[in-house]
């Protein structure tokens, strides 16, 4: 198989992690015992990684079909954007605000709010076959897909919307700037992470080059060189206090990557 050497303090939006190399996943062809890493935006990667895999660019598409919208799972959010403004094509506005690849966002339910990747899904292909919609579980940031996803079908409706897409650059405006693997931890029922995170002190708290923003503290961000282990232990610590002072288990939104740990 191919490999892709990647230094994952370039690649990945927090700027954390080791030189690896990847295997590529070509021709439909998954390796065991690997986790695929997409396009890193949502990854915490350890010096001592597991085996990783990543979609080669033969996963990166899209293209109309009748009445149907067809992408691989290796497309970025913003080529779907872009293509859907050409091409007049609506719902799909709202990944101009969020980063990574369709595949991480299949298995994640990405969106914004209410609007969410399953809100127009038909159906996706993966290493196991075509899956329907309605033979997934999902919810709320999070899927019942272990496979790896080669490609989605999704419904094609006309009307590409630029009040929805200045509404959701509106919504995101509220983001620190600096690197950071997006929201940190899953908002739990009826409450917010940044709040738990501000209310238990940990807003702005820096360890090392690693904080929680005092722009938003549910964004764990790094001003440069940053280390894993100081952002674990950021994590590790906001996890306590909120269970301490709340009741309250935050969960990772984030995903963890180590030979001892890897969180979904």
């Amino acid at each position: 198989m191919n490999t892709k050497t990647i230094d994952f303090s370039k690649f990945s939006s927090i700027r954390i992690g080791p030189i690896v190399d990847v295997t590529l996943i070509e021709d439909d062809i998954v390796p065991t015992g690997y986790v695929i890493v997409g396009s890193a935006n949502n990854l915490l990667v350890s010096p001592t990684p597991p085996p990783l895999m990543i979609l080669s660019k033969q996963y990166g598409f899209i293209r109309i079909e009748g009445n149907r919208l067809v992408v691989g799972a290796a497309t970025p959010g913003g080529r779907v954007v872009s293509f859907c403004k050409k091409n007049n094509i609506a719902h799909f506005e709202y990944l101009s605000k969020l980063p990574g690849t369709l595949g991480g966002m299949l298995k994640m339910n990405a969106g914004l709010k209410e609007y969410e990747i399953f809100n127009h899904l038909i159906a996706i292909r993966t290493q196991s076959g075509w899956k329907q919609k309605n033979e997934i579980e999902y919810g709320y940031r999070k899927t019942s897909i272990n496979d790896v996803v080669f490609e989605a079908v999704f419904e094609l409706e006309a009307g590409f919307s630029f009040e929805r897409l200045e509404m959701f650059a509106q919504m995101r405006s509220n983001q620190p700037s600096e690197a950071s693997a997006g929201s940190c931890f899953k908002n739990p029922p009826n409450d917010y992470a940044g709040r738990l995170i501000e209310a238990v002190g940990l807003k702005g708290m820096r360890v090392g080059a690693m904080a929680f923003s005092d722009v938003h503290a549910n964004f764990l961000v790094n001003y440069g060189g940053g280390t894993y282990e100081d952002a674990l232990f950021l994590i590790k610590e906001a996890q306590k206090r909120v269970l301490e002072q709340f009741g309250i288990e935050l969960q990772c939104e984030v995903v963890l990557l180590s030979d001892t740990i890897v969180t979904k």
